[in-house]
């Protein structure tokens, strides 16, 4: 039997890229809680195949594997940089190749980066939705990080922290409660 995997992507289309270094420590967080193996991305690891990809057949082989890791993970961490108020137009694309049904019940955990605290609602207003047409089973803790929040690239506030780790534990309890449902059957 494989490890499960925490996948975590990150919609980010830079390096270093704090969005990333934020999905990566969420990611790693849930998977050592939940004893799986973490695997983070993020756009860019997609390749040059994935932006005029129509249809999954159309990536090459090596975005195929990381779609397909990404389906069948057992937890997800997505997260987008704010661009002009949304996620990025890239990182909406690879939820436009997916078959609907594809995340149906999976947990995931919502993360968002931005210049500042006008944008800490794009987890509320854009990715939550976007999740909830997928019928994924989005955690009620939602993460925002501004600039503020980082130094150096690494994530520096208390209070963030705070409520990643409360989103953690809300995963992990979804995770054993899914686990303990699957034993009772």
């Amino acid at each position: 039997m494989t490890k499960k995997l925490v996948v975590g992507i990150s919609g980010n289309l830079t390096r270093p890229s704090k969005t990333k270094a934020f999905i990566s420590h969420i990611a790693g967080d849930v998977a050592g809680r939940i004893g799986a193996a973490p695997a983070v991305f993020d756009i860019e690891d997609l390749g040059p195949s994935f932006p005029p990809a129509r249809r999954l057949g159309d990536l090459d082989p090596a975005a195929r594997g990381i779609v397909e890791q990404f389906v069948n993970a057992g937890v997800l961490v997505v997260g987008s940089p704010t661009f002009k108020g949304s996620y990025t137009g890239l990182f909406k694309h690879l939820f436009d190749l997916l078959d609907p049904s594809s995340l149906r019940g999976k947990p995931i955990i919502l993360a968002a980066t931005g210049g500042g605290e006008r944008h800490s609602l794009i987890v509320e207003h854009q990715l939550r939705p976007l999740f909830g047409f997928f019928e994924a089973l989005t955690m009620p803790t939602a993460i925002y990080a501004s600039d503020k929040d980082f130094a150096d690239g690494l994530l520096v506030s208390e209070a963030i922290h705070a409520r990643a780790r409360q989103a953690v534990a809300e995963v992990v309890k979804a995770v054993g409660a899914s686990r303990n449902v699957g034993l009772a059957a």
